[in-house]
């Protein structure tokens, strides 16, 4: 939609948005995804596009990766747009043949020019004498005047980045933009805080809300008086930022991007294993994040991992394969060391596991071995173990599998319960043995990424990372006790017995502490 500056091409958009946002618009008159206008900056374009789409992106390329991936029919639009980045951003948007966009760039400026040089556009301009009746153009201009100077007169907003308090009081669009004009060394690390957190930041939430996400995403060059200025400001949100390590951190350093993570059960010193989407396994201190080197490799891409008291790491490969690999020393001494030269009780398992190609895995203590599970492309979870059966759960892909031991009255006996999410967007809960529960623990309209789950008191607590970017924590029941968005793909997750959560990124891997507060309602 183009024409010169006061021709109502954006009183004609606002009508259609207005027109096509309403809950009763035919699906396919619908408007899926408006940005503000006038917006020069194409990463606050990405994070606003993603965000209303349930999607998470960080950049141009991956949010038009994540899209395409999304085949459903989806209808965006870009009022008054004047960067060549994003009119760029709009082009590639385009491509995708299930996309529909409705830009407006007024008539000759560059980002016209770049819209209109690419073919399969089509061109509204609303200076055309076909496109409007002239009399009654000439009486809605004398009664809503357009003075472009005064308009080109805003002077911009300006944010202090020196001052934490009010960066996260501040509008989180001037925000972005100012940490993308600055370059100076004073306010570095709150800007690349800022960038790598920038679609957390960016909706509307309380500054103590922003103050949590920020200090989570800062790296180690921070300096302290900001840190303690945004814990203070956090210190009544229901987390507690313990640790956060970001590429380019050296002391310690960063361990790599995450693409599963598993908790080392029985460990004198409580730790996480990292795995990377090489295959490269990392141990992380859980209370230091200080990674031991390169600990191991699984030989390949993987897609999850699990740690088992027998010093053994069962890996879900790329290709659905499940494979176990020596981690740490086997807890068997004295004769009986000497005597075990067959295969392991964890390799009969694993030898047990169906002929399926595996999207998930997990394990979860129960008797002997305990038990192992598999999620398929079909929705089923196979267990195998003294309990073994499969179930269908899940309307599609398993995406995520968690497992933990329920103790039972009988002392010293373990009830194997897994959870698993899919790409339906529901959680469940199931015991092998036993029919799963009827109804899902939580349901949300976005497919589940990873899960992880852990022992509290009689029950268990359940983290949930969902691929909006929201990680919940539930504590026996549907009700989120805990919320946070990192403002990165979240890529796996694991929890701690004291319910403290790992969160992976590809960028990052951060350590929050649930504080104790009140329950929480859940998100949409």
């Amino acid at each position: 939609m183009s024409g010169s500056p006061g021709c109502g091409k954006t009183t004609l958009l606002a009508w259609l948005v207005r027109h096509a946002s309403q809950a009763d618009v035919p699906a396919e008159r619908a408007v899926h995804a408006v940005v503000p206008g006038g917006t020069d900056d194409v990463r606050s374009v990405v994070w606003a596009v993603a965000e209303q789409l349930g999607a998470v992106a960080r950049a141009p390329g991956e949010l038009v990766a994540v899209l395409a991936a999304d085949r459903r029919r989806t209808v965006i639009v870009l009022p008054d747009v004047r960067a060549a980045a994003v009119a760029e951003l709009a082009v590639a948007l385009a491509d995708l043949t299930h996309l529909r966009l409705v830009v407006e760039a007024s008539t000759g400026s560059t980002a016209h020019q770049f819209l209109t040089s690419g073919a399969g556009v089509a061109e509204l301009d609303l200076d055309l004498p076909q496109w409007r009746d002239e009399q009654r153009y000439r009486q809605w201009r004398a009664a809503k005047p357009h003075d472009d100077a005064a308009a080109d007169a805003t002077p911009p907003v300006t944010v202090d980045l020196a001052d934490p308090a009010a960066l996260c009081a501040a509008d989180p669009w001037a925000v972005t933009a100012a940490c993308e004009a600055l370059s100076d060394t004073d306010t570095a690390e709150v800007r690349a805080g800022w960038i790598r957190a920038g679609q957390s930041l960016q909706w509307d939430q309380s500054p103590a809300s922003r103050a949590l996400v920020l200090l989570a995403a800062l790296g180690e060059g921070a300096d302290e008086q900001v840190r303690g200025v945004l814990a203070a400001l956090a210190e009544g949100m229901p987390w507690r930022v313990e640790w956060g390590r970001h590429k380019g951190d050296r002391t310690p350093p960063w361990p790599g991007p995450v693409a599963a993570l598993a908790l080392v059960v029985g460990a004198v010193d409580p730790c996480v294993l990292a795995a990377d989407p090489f295959g490269v396994v990392r141990k992380v201190g859980l209370d230091d994040a200080k990674a031991e080197g390169r600990r191991g490799t699984t030989g390949g891409q993987l897609n999850a991992i699990c740690a088992l008291p027998d010093g053994t790491v069962l890996v879900l490969d790329d290709v659905g394969a499940v494979r176990a690999h020596p981690w740490g020393p086997r807890p068997v001494a004295g004769l009986a060391a000497l005597l075990d030269e067959g295969p392991t009780a964890t390799n009969a398992l694993i030898e047990a596991l169906p002929p399926v190609a595996g999207t998930a895995l997990a394990w979860a203590a129960g008797p002997a071995a305990g038990v192992v599970a598999v999620g398929d492309t079909e929705g089923t979870v196979h267990a195998v173990g003294k309990a073994a059966n499969a179930v269908r759960l899940h309307q599609g892909r398993v995406t995520a599998l968690a497992g933990i031991g329920l103790p039972t009255s009988n002392q010293g006996t373990l009830i194997p319960l897994f959870y698993s999410g899919g790409e339906d967007g529901t959680v469940r809960a199931w015991a092998p043995g036993s029919d799963p529960m009827p109804s899902p623990l939580v349901r949300r309209p976005f497919p589940v990424v990873a899960l992880s789950a852990a022992p509290a008191g009689d029950g268990a607590a359940v983290a949930v990372a969902w691929a909006d970017g929201l990680v919940q924590l539930l504590l026996d029941g549907p009700v989120p006790v805990r919320e946070f968005r990192p403002g990165a793909p979240v890529r796996a997750l694991t929890l701690a017995a004291d319910l403290s959560l790992v969160i992976g990124l590809d960028e990052s891997l951060i350590r929050l502490t649930p504080r104790p507060a009140q329950h929480e309602q859940p998100s949409p």
